[in-house]
């Protein structure tokens, strides 16, 4: 059986993807479960770069084929932030309740139309010979005027889905893998590695 690291140490993640990818022929462990503390610069310029530093250097660190993601909230009335810094939003060790606040206050008397955000997500695969794959998924929605859910994490609370008529953090989990930009992109990845041959 296959073994495969996902790096992270997000327990919201850590479940949505073990779900997604339950039918696969691999063992699927965190950094953590595998024994690798890293703490990994992201330094890149877009989610892409940002999960293959993080697939690479566990990679690197393991010898095991490795997956990470970076994904982030984009709201196109902020310019897209706060984007690629979604985790490092007003500091990594500020709350997502304040963060979620922050960004409803900054789109305070914005019309509907106008607060249209997206989920993006971006997945990379680091295989023990230096080959490198990626994939890229969003999910589309709007900035809701007051936070409302427990269902998700991060900045699922705000994150108002129009044809479902409530937050990502109202809906369940099976629902919200269905529609998420995680699990679009951790499906094509999936598929990706089933055509590459790493499981069936």
């Amino acid at each position: 059986m296959t073994k495969i690291i996902f790096a992270t140490g997000n327990k919201g993640k850590v479940n949505e993807i073990k779900e997604i990818l339950k039918d696969v022929d691999a063992e699927i462990v965190t950094m953590k479960e595998a024994g690798y503390d890293i703490d990994v610069e992201e330094n890149g310029t877009t989610y892409e770069e940002n999960a293959v530093i993080k697939a690479k250097a566990i990679m690197e660190a393991s010898g095991c084929l490795t997956l990470a993601d970076d994904s982030g909230l984009e709201v196109d009335y902020l310019n897209k932030e706060p984007g690629i810094h979604s985790a490092r939003y007003m500091g990594h060790d500020t709350s997502y309740d304040i963060k979620n606040q922050s960004i409803i206050d900054k789109l305070e008397g914005v019309p509907e139309e106008e607060r249209t955000g997206r989920f993006v997500c971006a997945i990379a695969a680091a295989f023990p010979d230096g080959r490198v794959e990626t994939v890229r998924a969003t999910m589309e929605g709007r900035i809701a005027h007051s936070i409302a859910g427990v269902n998700g994490f991060g900045y699922d609370p705000i994150f108002f889905l129009p044809e479902r008529g409530c937050t990502s953090a109202e809906i369940s989990a099976e629902e919200k893998n269905e529609i998420s930009h995680r699990g679009k992109a951790l499906r094509l990845m999936k598929e990706r590695l089933i055509e590459l041959g790493v499981f069936e």
